[in-house]
Order: C-alpha cells, then structure tokens, then sequence
C-alpha cells in the first residue's frame, strides 16, 4: 500500500465549503505544531500496519501547497491485470498530488499494462475522486458511488467500463439534507464482510438494491448509523498482510475513533473475517478523511527482480501541467 507523509499537512480551506467532516485547525494552534502532530500520526499508521505483515511504502511530501496530499486514494487506484487510474479532481490545489514518481515506480515494480488518465476533464468540470468518489466491491466488480460533485456519474460510466465495475450509483445525505461528498466516509466493502451506512440512502428502494448487491456472494453487511459515520467507522479498508510464517492474513484497518464508536457486536462480526488494525489520527482527521483515505492499494502483480518494464499501453494526461510520466517510488498491497 502507498502512504504520502506529507510535511506540511493542515485543513484544506479549498475543501470546507461541501465536506461536512472537516473541522479548523485548533485555535491559536502553530501549523509547525499540527505538521509535527499529523506526521507522528502518519507514521503510526505505516507502523501498525507493518506489524501486521502489510507492505508499506512511503513517499515524503515536502511541499506546502498540498494540505490534502496525505490522500492519494482519491488521485490514484491500480486494478488487477495490470490497471491502473488517474482522477480529475474537484479543489484546484489539490490537483497537483499526482506524481509521476508514483506512477514510474508502479510500472519498474509492478506489472502495468495501461494506465488511463482521466485528469484532462478537469477543464469540463467534470471530476471523479478515486477511491474517495467510489467504493469498489473487488469481488463482484460493483463501484458503489454516491453522487456529488466529486463524483460525476458520466465518468463513473467510463471508468466503469474501461476497468469492468458495474457502476452503482445513488443519492446519500445527511440528516439535514446536505449531501455525502465521498462515498468512502459511508461505506467499506471487504471480501466478506461490509460497513454501510444504508441509512442514508434515502430512496428506500435504491437502498434495498443497495443491500442485496452487497450481499448476493453472500457477504455480511454491518449497518452503521449517521453518528459512527461522523466518528469515521465507514472510513475502513480491507488489507492483506502476511502472519510470520508467510500465510495470508486480512486485516481492517480505521481509525481508533472508528472503532471506539462500534459496538460490541459489530466488531465482533467483522473480527470473524478481518483482524482490527485501529490508530489513533486525531489531526489528520481534522481535514476530513481517515485511514482509508490515507491509503491507495495496490492490485498488480509483482515483476521478477531485473525484468524491464512491460508497459503496453499508456493513455498521457491531458492536462499539460501533470503528465503521465510516472517517476517515483511506493509500494501497495492487495486488497480484499
């Protein structure tokens, strides 16, 4: 999995506006301070999740003008077969949190076959957040999506079908109307086992397609309510980590205020499926996101030590001022 430990982290003000989840930054606080903070959070996180056998690589983030930066989930997503994304994003300054880097390490380590970048629609506003806008059902192939104005369903379609998801798209709000900005603060979808706040569909019908797509391979799905969704419960991620005689293990990782807001019953039922993996990230939920925002996957095979990069096929960016010339080095691990 890849982590951005990004220096220089603080609330984004570009993003405020229709996040519901972010909060100021404490008052009087010095951002050196909160930057310090935010980075013994950040490496907790790629601590724990090592602990557990999940191979960790991080990227360093010095610059300033990418208060977000610590989310690459929402500019990036790799895919089986050797696919991987790249998202038009909806703040201005968040739009330069692609790295080439990333994307040249993805293709020396990886087995990438097309990378498709979906960033020239940026000047149609049109935008689809990754990972952020999408929760993606690896079993089924099913890209559950709320709408809004990170997620526009005419690319949800085309990512759709260029990385074969059935797009499932729907309306989710709040008790007070305003509308979910991405769909991975209400919903994790793991291999066996989902949290999902139905709730807050509000067509009761759609909400009931909803449930029986989750649940048709027979996946449990734990209903979380609006209050675990505000203390991020739906913000978690499936990883697969290894046990120390190198077998498989599948974890769930959130935060430790996510799982403080579980109940006993709905930890136990994941726990059937999924060790906990809970860390403690007060700051860097400050600007909204958890841990599954912190974190992008990666779904590709391994290349052989030595082999030469295989890349077949590569969609440039449109936009001139991020190509697609991938430099840069990170690694993910496959999930759910």
């Amino acid at each position: 999995m890849i982590l951005i430990r990004a220096e220089r982290f603080t609330p984004n003000p570009s993003t405020a506006a229709d996040n519901a989840f972010q909060s100021e930054a404490p008052a009087g606080e010095p951002d050196d301070v909160l930057a310090i903070r935010a980075l013994a959070e950040m490496d907790a996180l790629a601590d724990a999740l090592r602990e557990v056998g999940v191979r960790v690589h991080v990227f360093a983030d010095e610059d300033h003008t990418r208060p977000d930066s610590v989310f690459p989930n929402n500019w990036l997503s790799t895919h089986a077969g050797g696919n991987v994304a790249v998202y038009p994003m909806y703040a201005s300054n968040r739009r330069h949190e692609r790295r080439a880097d990333v994307l040249e390490m993805l293709k020396s380590e990886y087995r990438v076959q097309t990378i498709i970048d979906y960033s020239g629609l940026v000047p149609d506003g049109i935008f689809l957040e990754g990972t952020g806008a999408m929760v993606l059902d690896h079993v089924s192939r099913v890209a559950y999506t709320a709408r809004s104005y990170r997620a526009d369903t005419h690319v949800l379609e085309r990512f759709c079908t260029d990385f074969g998801y059935e797009p499932m798209a729907f309306e989710a709000v709040d008790s007070g109307g305003v509308p979910v900005y991405h769909t991975n603060v209400i919903a994790c979808v793991g291999t066996d086992v989902a949290l999902f706040a139905l709730e807050m569909i509000p067509d009761e019908r759609r909400r009931e397609e909803v449930r029986e797509r989750l649940t048709v391979q027979g996946r449990r799905v734990i209903e979380i309510t609006e209050a675990q969704v505000r203390e991020f419960a739906g913000n978690a991620v499936e990883l697969c980590g290894r046990t120390p005689d190198g077998g498989r293990r599948y974890v769930m990782a959130m935060s430790a205020r996510a799982r403080r807001s579980l109940t006993q019953e709905q930890i136990a039922a994941i726990e059937e499926s999924c060790e906990i993996v809970a860390v403690d990230i007060p700051t860097i939920e400050l600007a909204g996101g958890s841990v599954r925002c912190m974190i992008a996957g990666v779904h590709l095979d391994h290349r052989p030590a030595g082999a030469e990069p295989e890349l077949t096929e590569a969609v440039e960016a449109i936009n001139e001022d991020n190509p697609v010339t991938p430099d840069g080095r990170f690694v993910g691990i496959p999930v759910g």
